[in-house]
């Protein structure tokens, strides 16, 4: 990856944080993209440390502002050849309880947003004719959940989104392909009673839950040359959960 530049969404923590510092162990140039400054300052410290350069920008994936004026940022640092398209929220609650401003927000987030990120980089990708799309989606696009509708909506669509994607920029040498994660340990798992997570272990054939790395290795091996023939493919990594 010597000589690219990844531009990675929610990389102030978890799997976004695990994302860059992978990418820049591979010799990529990271753009850091977040709502918190001061955590993506952090991130970019550890980018740093590798010998790897970072730049922070601040994005709100609900603004198509926020995410014009990142992109412009991030193309006066370097032009961008992979993105990864991991930040994402949840408002969850059961369907008939689901109030329509949280079921917008997760959509304009997780969906729209990455869709608006895709298209601020699919110009250079295709000057370039080279490039690499990663969109984190989740396995519960592919198995469902109770209570998260919206948030399982965003992240099926986000295949979608990959499949049609891959086949619009085959021609132009870029490719799009999806990570759909189990059980992984984040912030966003570490507020689950205990009850629940030893539940859900049960049903991981490796039984464990992942983590950010292993999320980053997968998303490292798609944006690198070694996966050049792969695109519009949705690989799992959730230790056996969903099969």
């Amino acid at each position: 990856m010597t000589n690219r530049t990844a531009f990675v969404t929610g990389a102030s923590r978890g799997i976004g944080r695990a994302c860059a510092l992978e990418l820049a162990r591979n010799g990529a140039r990271v753009v850091l993209a977040a709502r918190q400054r001061e955590k993506l300052e952090e991130v970019a410290s550890a980018v740093r440390a590798f010998g790897a350069e970072a730049m922070v920008v601040e994005i709100d994936l609900a603004s198509p502002e926020s995410i014009a004026q990142a992109f412009a940022s991030a193309q006066q640092f370097a032009p961008v050849h992979i993105l990864v398209n991991n930040a994402a929220i949840t408002r969850d609650n059961l369907a008939l309880r689901m109030k329509p401003a949280d079921w917008d927000a997760v959509i304009q987030t997780n969906l729209t947003g990455s869709f608006l990120c895709i298209q601020q980089v699919l110009q250079g990708m295709m000057r370039e004719r080279w490039g690499r799309i990663v969109n984190i989606s989740s396995v519960v696009a592919e198995s469902g959940n109770p209570g998260q509708a919206n948030y399982v909506a965003s992240k099926a669509g986000l295949i979608g989104l990959t499949k049609s994607l891959a086949q619009e920029m085959a021609s132009r040498n870029i490719t799009v392909n999806a990570i759909a994660p189990g059980f992984i340990e984040t912030d966003m798992t570490a507020v689950l009673k205990d009850d629940f997570k030893n539940e859900m272990l049960k049903r991981v054939p490796l039984k464990r839950m992942g983590t950010p790395d292993d999320i980053a290795s997968a998303v490292a091996f798609l944006a690198g040359d070694g996966a050049s023939y792969i695109t519009g493919h949705v690989l799992d990594v959730n230790g056996g959960l969903y099969m």
